[in-house]
Parts: C-alpha cells; sequence; structure tokens
C-alpha cells in the first residue's frame, strides 16, 4: 500500500489497532494464569465454585445467569481488589498488592466469560 495514499494519523490508529488486536490474547491467557493462580483453588476452574473450599466458604456459581446478572463489573472489579467479609471474616482475601488494575479488569472479564 502506497504510504502517501494514508495520512499520518489514519497509519497511527492501524499500528494502535493491530497492537490492540495483537496483545488481546496475551491478556486472555495472562487472566487465565490469574484465575487459576488465585481464583480457582475456591472458585474452580469452571467458575462454578464446587472445590471443597468453594463449598466451606460458600461460593457462587459464576456460570449461573442469576449471578452474572445480578454483579455489575465495578462490584467485581472491588470485591477482587479489597477482598470480601461476612460478618467481620474474611470470605475473599484482597487482591489489591498481587493484581494491577488491568489485571483486575481482565478477570472480571473471564468472569463473564463463565456466563451460559
Amino acid at each position: 500500500m502506497n504510504h502517501a495514499t494514508i495520512s499520518r494519523p489514519q497509519r497511527f490508529l492501524a499500528l494502535a489497532a493491530g497492537l490492540t488486536l495483537a496483545a488481546t490474547p496475551v491478556l486472555g491467557a495472562e487472566a487465565i494464569e490469574n484465575w487459576n493462580k488465585y481464583c480457582a483453588s475456591c472458585h474452580g476452574k469452571d467458575g462454578k465454585g464446587q472445590t471443597k473450599a468453594g463449598k466451606q466458604s460458600g461460593a457462587k456459581d459464576m456460570t449461573e445467569a442469576a449471578y452474572q446478572s445480578s454483579k455489575k463489573d465495578d462490584n467485581m472489579f472491588k470485591v477482587i481488589e479489597e477482598g470480601l467479609k461476612d460478618r467481620g471474616q474474611d470470605v475473599m482475601k484482597p487482591f489489591a498488592a498481587k493484581l494491577t488494575d488491568d489485571e483486575i479488569k481482565a478477570l472480571v472479564a473471564h468472569v463473564r466469560a463463565f456466563k451460559k
């Protein structure tokens, strides 16, 4: 393609779009790695919460439409970041010190992918 026919802003936008698309699988892989490292022991790799720890803590089935519709993304982000307490007891520990905001956002997107 002749660069003279494409303006500098158009080239920049095309490059940015290409880089974004190229990075998407990496972010997905990173989210899965983080899920398996920090979340799957309670929530299960499939998000159903049927692990021993998940059953003990009352982890919800994240594949259920009722769960998915009851949670807003910003609420999920906050719970991952700050943890969750029930009657003063830690139900889920906070991950703000272990995960960046982008990694938490990727985990929220990963949870959304569990929807049936």
